[in-house]
């Protein structure tokens, strides 16, 4: 799983599944492009990156839902590196709301981040897929393959990321570019305290993990980046369509 000489592009990496992704890849020599909204944090996993890479990554302030930022994110990678290997579409967010209480302007945020952007990013990425034969990672959920109550805007989403990787992956397979996503469970991250979760109510929700997922927990950050460089990585060279859950065998379970 050596990415020597391969450049990715991260989405969303100035936090959670996306850090945890940018430090796994700069551990096997990838010339990565992080790109997110918060400096500071941006700053942060880049010094952590250079700590165990001789590559310095490039890192770019810039909002996935803004099409300027996202041509700027292609276009400043082309200009550095000359070319483009793996797309990781990571950069998202959630929300509560059923279909009583979900404002209209929720459900646009939501889908605009979470598969707009995505459809867009992938736009401008694919030419220069084509010419290095590379791939894209899609970073979908559980909730794209299962339905829960309570998030609805976003399982939406994740669905339409689950088709939109499977789609893409078919049109782009005669031209050797491999579409792939993940769609993990619970992970420790941020993410969810950041779509409004209080520090009970958060914690609460990390116990009833115990119940919700087959193998007792919740999922590390390190866990999912392992998987997303596996399906990016040479290792996967076979493998395209494919939504696999890193989800701690919740995908798999019924109420009973």
């Amino acid at each position: 799983m050596s990415f020597e000489n391969k450049v990715v592009i991260i989405t969303g990496a100035s936090s959670g599944i996306g850090e945890a992704t940018a430090k796994y890849l700069s551990n096997l020599g990838a010339s990565l492009v992080l790109t997110g909204r918060n400096l500071k944090n941006l700053m942060k996993v880049g010094e952590a990156c250079k700590a165990h890479s001789t590559n310095t990554p490039l890192l770019l302030v810039a909002d996935v839902t803004n099409a300027d930022d996202n041509k700027r994110v292609i276009d400043e990678t082309i200009s550095k590196y000359g070319k483009l290997d793996v797309l990781i579409n990571n950069a998202g967010i959630i929300a509560n709301g059923s279909i009583e209480n979900t404002s209209l302007e929720q459900y646009d945020e939501v889908m605009n981040t979470n598969i707009r952007a995505v459809y867009h990013l992938t736009m401008l990425a694919v030419p220069y897929l084509i010419k290095s034969k590379g791939n894209i990672v899609n970073v979908s959920s559980v909730a794209g393959n299962r339905s829960f109550p309570g998030i609805l805007a976003y399982g939406i989403s994740k669905a339409a990321i689950d088709q939109f990787t499977r789609c893409t992956a078919l049109e782009l397979a005669s031209k050797q570019v491999r579409v792939n996503a993940v769609n993990p469970g619970v992970i420790v991250t941020d993410i969810h305290k950041r779509g409004g979760m209080d520090e009970k109510t958060y914690a609460a929700f990390l116990e009833k993990c115990k119940q919700t997922h087959a193998l007792g927990r919740p999922g590390d950050s390190t866990e999912v980046a392992a998987t997303i460089s596996f399906l990016a990585s040479d290792a996967a060279s076979f493998i395209t369509g494919v939504n696999l859950n890193v989800d701690g065998g919740r995908h798999a379970m019924c109420p009973r």
